[in-house]
């Protein structure tokens, strides 16, 4: 990592709430890891982040680590990883990459997110080469076109509480239906939660800084499908939730800085734990990935 893009990643939220190319930019710069050694790289977190390193971050990083150690011509196709321990913002993350495997299609890597001496993150990938297969797909919702939907901004118009319009936005979220703090108050809880989401700019053309990004963004509004479920929110009710662990495939070629529609839903919550599953779809009708992620969700 360069000195410039550091300063960049760590000014990642200094816009005030701004989205476009400058927000898109400094998260770009955030996923470029600092090398220090074979195997191990070095990022870092946003100047102002909450208590806890938001888990996209972590997740995507360590997917750049895994991804520097595998020849390009190798997609990553799957995501294996669990949240071990709140990750601090405050300090550098170092991410240890263990080459477990590279046969003649795949190649396999797990990687290590390590904090004060202690991992806080595990994650294990696997990578391979394009290969031609039998191809079928289930069709994409019937939703709104994205234009055609109020930003992030407008649909946080009066719930000042939430904080969202303060915050950088990298990413450009479009919900379908009510966001689940409105549905809350409503009474109306969709069963599904579908947001339109792209990286608000331009991204260089690099597969696997592509899939980094969906990798961040996967693990937005995801939990919220568990929320809804029950008519409650976090920043509303007294809610204490966590990612526990998160799986992501990759099915088909995308890109992040087009539109793509996040469909998820939560098929069951029990045990003070939620499970999320979410399809992501271009905007054309291409199931692009699925993913399926469980957390730790107390309601007091």
């Amino acid at each position: 990592m360069t000195e410039l893009a550091r300063q960049a990643a760590t000014g990642l939220d200094t816009d005030g709430g701004m989205g476009g190319q400058a927000v898109l930019d400094r998260l770009v710069a955030l996923l470029d890891l600092e090398r220090i050694e074979e195997n191990i790289y070095r990022g870092v977190s946003p100047a102002h982040s909450p208590t806890r390193v938001f888990g996209g971050q972590v997740a995507g990083q360590a997917l750049v680590a895994a991804g520097r150690t595998v020849p390009e011509e190798r997609g990553v196709h799957s995501l294996h990883a669990y949240f071990i321990r709140p990750g601090d913002p405050e300090v550098p993350i170092v991410y240890e990459v263990d080459r477990i495997r590279d046969g003649r299609s795949f190649t396999t890597r797990r990687v290590v997110a390590v904090q004060h001496g202690k991992a806080i993150f595990s994650l294990s990938a696997s990578f391979q080469l394009t290969e031609s297969g039998v191809e079928h797909g289930e069709p994409m919702p019937d939703v709104a076109d994205p234009e055609s939907l109020p930003t992030l901004p407008q649909r946080a118009e009066g719930y000042e509480e939430l904080g969202l319009r303060a915050l950088p936005r990298p990413i450009d979220l479009r919900y379908v239906h009510d966001p689940p703090w409105v549905s809350r108050s409503t009474g109306e809880p969709p069963e599904r939660n579908r947001v339109w989401m792209r990286a608000d700019g331009t991204l260089p053309d690099d597969r696997l800084l592509h899939v980094c990004v969906l990798a961040y963004a996967s693990d937005m509004t995801l939990l919220d499908s568990v929320l809804a479920r029950h008519g409650v929110y976090w920043d509303f009710d007294k809610v204490l939730g966590a990612s526990l662990d998160h799986a992501l495939w990759f099915h088909r070629p995308f890109r992040a800085d087009e539109w793509f529609l996040y469909d998820s839903t939560s098929p069951t919550a029990s045990g003070g734990r939620g499970l999320a599953t979410g399809r992501l779809f271009t905007r054309d009708g291409a199931h692009i990935a699925t993913v399926v992620q469980e957390g730790l969700i107390r309601v007091l």
